[in-house]
């Protein structure tokens, strides 16, 4: 019997990785990638960048307005995420199995979670600025829209998580709902929530740059703009500085993460 399970879980990974190849190979002759070519520029690109794409005194200039549109891009991610989770948390109390009163609005809040995650926040960022233009308040729309999306859903699978003898043990005490959800649920979800907004917020500061080279704010707009001037050396400055303040974030999310849970 045991050498039964074991050749169906080989035969199942031969079969898993088989697809995987077949797949590999058809997107390859569909999309008439060249592989050779593609490792082949691999080098050049890489000498290309070690010899162009660095700072260089002349960028180290720049750095008080690097750091200012730096500045702009996380506050604006931790504004927009900020808000985005307290939507959530209201979206996810009612459309989660636990804390539902009603299917309907259920079924409502987990379809807008549905819509506002599927969307790319891309997509966001073009639609918003054919209403409010290249401006601080479409990125932030855009950051808060995705945020919501992510959020809604990320809160209804932890709260479903929640144990049910809680609520069912202030349930058959005749608590209200406002004491479930206070005295049961957020207790009990809240550690793990704060830690999805903790991603949520590293999730954002990485997007932003690109929100903000199509919406023309934030790091995002000096990156696009040094590299539209071929200022090559300034824009590896901003680069870097990006990948430092998110393993910054990062890190301290990490810190935050492994006192509360």
């Amino acid at each position: 019997m045991h050498r039964d399970i074991f050749a169906q879980r080989r035969n199942e990974s031969l079969i898993f990785f088989s697809l995987l190849v077949i797949l590999t190979v058809g997107s390859v002759i569909i999309t008439h990638y060249d592989v050779v070519k593609g490792f082949s520029s691999f080098g050049e690109a890489l000498s290309w960048g070690v010899s162009n794409f660095y700072p260089d005194a002349k960028s180290m200039i720049k750095l008080p307005d690097i750091f200012q549109k730096l500045k702009e891009t996380v506050l604006m991610s931790v504004a927009a995420t900020t808000i985005a989770s307290a939507f959530a948390l209201m979206l996810a109390l009612v459309g989660s199995r636990t804390t539902r009163s009603n299917s309907f609005f259920s079924i409502l809040s987990r379809g807008i979670a549905s819509f506002f995650r599927n969307v790319p926040l891309v997509a966001w960022a073009m639609v918003l600025m054919l209403a409010f233009s290249q401006s601080a308040l479409t990125g932030y729309l855009a950051l808060f829209f995705g945020s919501v999306g992510f959020l809604t859903r990320s809160f209804i699978e932890t709260i479903d998580e929640v144990s049910h003898n809680s609520v069912e043990a202030l349930q058959a005490t005749g608590a209200r709902y406002s004491h479930i959800i206070f005295q049961s649920v957020l207790p009990s979800s809240m550690p793990q929530m704060i830690s999805w907004l903790l991603y949520m917020i590293e999730t954002n500061i990485r997007d932003a740059t690109l929100v903000g080279i199509l919406t023309g704010t934030g790091i995002g707009f000096s990156f696009d703009m040094y590299y539209k001037r071929l200022d090559y050396h300034s824009a590896s400055l901003t680069v870097i500085l990006i990948v430092i303040t998110v393993i910054l974030i990062e890190s301290l999310s990490n810190k935050i993460r492994r006192v509360i849970l």
